[in-house]
């Protein structure tokens, strides 16, 4: 990995932002907000971005561009470098492994829209009525070769990405998706806001009920924040791996996770507004995008053009997040002898046959539980407990002056970095990981 470099920072900072910019930022968090809240929500959702992510993310860039290698060999260095134990390096592959399975089954997810972006392409019939518009999305459900053909070209398209290599393919990639993304968000935020209810959906995202601020929702707001961002998994400590000496890490991450924050905004800014228009539940969960949102289209002028729009913006944020999940599988390949294009087809192939059982928990294995089983136990457990290895590894192993050196931070700011990595974060982490299960 020594000679994998991006380009320059503004590179790195936008595959950065594509990391973190996912299904996590504008599919799940618009209904999560719903389900808890909207502004009740977001406050807690903050509370945990500064408290858990922004301290692990700088975390995972420090032992990223220090030890140059993928997250397993990255942790392994510094352990020995620090004369501890290399069984640290079980937290990388915690985070691996964590990656792969979320890659298996969020490739089904990025399947689902690309599947309706093609059909609003197509001119497909929009459903005129809350039961059409359900068993829509029940008949697509209920074809396993149809979801497991787009579960394939997402992965696909991916894998061609990421066997590029870093400069030439992840950042390519990046520098096309991000503005795109970012056009599109910002054009349907205010298409949205110009032609829906727009004081209804502020009133609901910004809106402070108290009554609303549960522990549940604080734990439920702190989770989002780990799957939105993707911090936990190592993917940071990949993609730090290949920055310059001269990069800025702190800036990077404040960059990182603003922008994602932001997005993450316009998305409930494109989301709500119609909702609220045509009396929709903003709390109708996972099926809003794919069942309640294509019913508003329906009642939309030139409503197939708003969908397609919608979905590719979906498929660009799925991609941009899933190009960085493979690619934390990918290094570890390619740091063990295996070509980049050798490691890119090994690593997407396992990926989409683990992503099988996913496709099938709908249909023919309906029941089975296995697409929810899965994101309860990455969401839930595995991503938190590879956080909170990480937290642990950095504040007590990585020494003090070379987390100060690679973040370019020193005296209070150092001190509280490392009291909120040896303290703060893991007592939160370790309370939402119970509270998960209680």
């Amino acid at each position: 990995m020594a000679a994998d470099r991006w380009s320059s920072g503004a590179g790195f900072v936008l595959a950065t932002m594509g990391s973190a910019i996912g299904l996590g930022s504008i599919w799940k968090f618009p209904y999560e907000a719903g389900v808890n809240g909207g502004g009740s929500f977001i406050l807690p959702y903050l509370a945990g971005l500064a408290l858990i992510v922004v301290p692990l993310l700088l975390a995972e860039f420090a032992i990223g561009r220090a030890g140059r290698g993928d997250a397993i060999a990255s942790i392994g260095l510094l352990a020995d470098r620090a004369q501890r134990s290399r069984s640290w390096r079980m937290v990388g592959a915690l985070g691996v492994l964590t990656g792969f399975l979320i890659l298996s089954f969020y490739a089904v997810i990025g399947g689902w829209a690309l599947s309706h972006a093609c059909d609003a392409l197509l001119g497909g019939a929009l459903p005129s009525d809350a039961p059409a518009a359900q068993a829509r999305f029940e008949a697509f459900l209920a074809a396993p070769n149809r979801m497991f053909a787009f579960h394939l070209a997402f992965m696909a398209a991916t894998a061609l990405v990421v066997a590029g290599g870093i400069e030439s393919g992840i950042e390519t990639a990046s520098r096309i998706l991000m503005p795109l993304l970012l056009a599109l968000i910002c054009a349907l935020a205010i298409f949205s806001l110009a032609t829906g209810d727009a004081k209804a959906a502020l009133r609901f995202l910004f809106e402070i009920d108290p009554t609303r601020l549960r522990p549940r929702a604080w734990l439920d707001a702190m989770g989002l924040g780990f799957f939105s961002i993707g911090v936990g998994m190592g993917s940071m400590i990949t993609y730090a791996a290949y920055a310059g000496a001269q990069t800025n890490l702190g800036k990077v991450a404040l960059v990182t996770v603003v922008g994602d924050t932001a997005v993450s905004i316009l998305a409930g800014l494109a989301i709500f507004p119609i909702v609220f228009q045509f009396g929709l539940d903003p709390a109708s969960g996972p099926g809003l995008m794919f069942v309640t949102l294509p019913l508003a289209f329906a009642h939309m002028p030139f409503g197939n053009i708003v969908g397609f729009v919608f979905y590719i913006l979906l498929v660009v944020s799925a991609l941009a997040s899933a190009i960085s999940l493979l690619e934390l599988t990918v290094a570890p390949l390619i740091a063990r002898g295996l070509t980049r294009l050798h490691a890119t087809a090994l690593a997407a192939f396992v990926c989409a046959l683990a992503g099988v059982p996913s496709v099938l928990s709908f249909n023919l294995w309906r029941g089975s539980g296995i697409f929810d089983g899965l994101d309860t136990l990455t969401s839930d457990v595995m991503l938190p407990l590879a956080g909170l290895g990480l937290a642990l590894f950095a504040g007590y192993v990585l020494p003090k002056g070379l987390l100060g050196a690679e973040l370019a931070m020193s005296g209070a700011m150092l001190g509280l970095l490392r009291l909120l990595l040896r303290a703060i974060a893991p007592a939160l982490i370790a309370a939402a990981v119970l509270g998960a299960w209680i």
